[in-house]
């Protein structure tokens, strides 16, 4: 039995917007034409997709169990057709990306601009976020390739094994926090101010208790948790919070003098940043060339 990639699209159209007419109109098709789409698919199948209501259309369990591999076929389909156009001469598709906001303010933008200047008519989808986020956004195909720090490999996600480099994570706090002028600081000065992290969970996060346990010291009081770097830093910045941060993170707002690093000795730690792509089915073509570039940006650092 072969499934009609038109059919797949009908499905996956009624599985998005759960109403004939709404899908029918973002297939430019009539709603009799799609109904039929998708009873001979059913009738292919042996099996009713979705039960109908009044108020929309809702997956049966043999539709639940068809819509990832029909997910799948379609992206397959995408990719196959970008890479006869880039053979063809005729590169186009989206770099679909995801990564932690120290790769998002360093690495990653000098990569796409040596991928933009090959191959101008790519166009990007870019979200920023740490590991858990990463990790499912990968698994969801929202984007092919993610670069994090130990994202959980399993029968979905790998790690591209000879795409990798380093940063340091620093403790950081405003120019004018009052222990960037303290004589022999120490981490144990610390433990009264207020601190801003990400979620409990995520790497930085763990990072941080790591920290203050080699110092045999009791985890500092985390007053605000926020995914959202631009908070983080403005709470840093103009709020006196303190964090912990990749160096690539704040590079910027140390030059313009409103974060820097705290001397605090052994306060410092290296991570490993790593490229994560989806275990099973072809990479696109757009994400194989941001790779290539990854890949050559960072051979000096693996």
């Amino acid at each position: 039995m072969t499934l009609d990639l038109r059919q797949i699209q009908a499905f996956l159209a009624v599985c998005e917007h759960r109403s004939l007419g709404r899908a029918a109109a973002h297939l430019n098709l009539t709603q009799p034409a799609l109904s039929r789409t998708i009873q001979r698919l059913e009738a292919q199948l042996g099996a009713p997709l979705f039960e109908r209501y009044s108020t929309g259309m809702v997956l049966t369990a043999y539709g639940e169990a068809l819509l990832p591999h029909a997910t799948l076929l379609r992206h397959e389909a995408d990719h196959a057709i970008e890479a006869v156009r880039a053979l063809r001469g005729l590169a186009s598709g989206t770099i679909r990306v995801g990564a932690v906001a120290s790769v998002v303010s360093g690495v990653l933008p000098q990569a796409i601009e040596a991928v933009l200047a090959r191959w101008p008519n790519l166009r990007l989808r870019i979200i920023e976020g740490v590991g858990d986020f990463l990790a499912d956004a990968l698994a969801k195909r929202e984007i092919d390739l993610a670069i994090g720090i130990a994202l959980p490999e399993n029968d979905e996600i790998c790690a591209v094994s000879d795409v990798g480099w380093s940063d340091t994570s620093y403790v950081v706090a405003a120019t004018g926090h009052p222990l960037m002028g303290k004589r022999g600081l120490k981490l144990a000065d610390t433990r009264g101010c207020h601190w801003v992290m990400p979620p409990r969970g995520t790497a930085p996060f763990e990072e941080l208790l790591r920290l203050f346990a080699r110092h045999e010291l009791a985890p500092p009081e985390i007053v605000a948790e926020t995914r959202s770097i631009i908070a983080l830093k403005s709470l840093v910045a103009r709020a006196g919070f303190l964090s912990w941060i990749a160096e690539p993170m704040y590079q910027a707002e140390q030059k313009a003098g409103l974060i820097h690093t705290l001397p605090i000795p052994g306060a410092s730690a290296p991570r490993r940043l790593t490229v994560y792509r989806r275990r099973h089915g072809i990479l696109p073509a757009p994400a194989v060339r941001l790779l290539e570039q990854l890949r050559n940006l960072t051979a000096t650092q693996a």
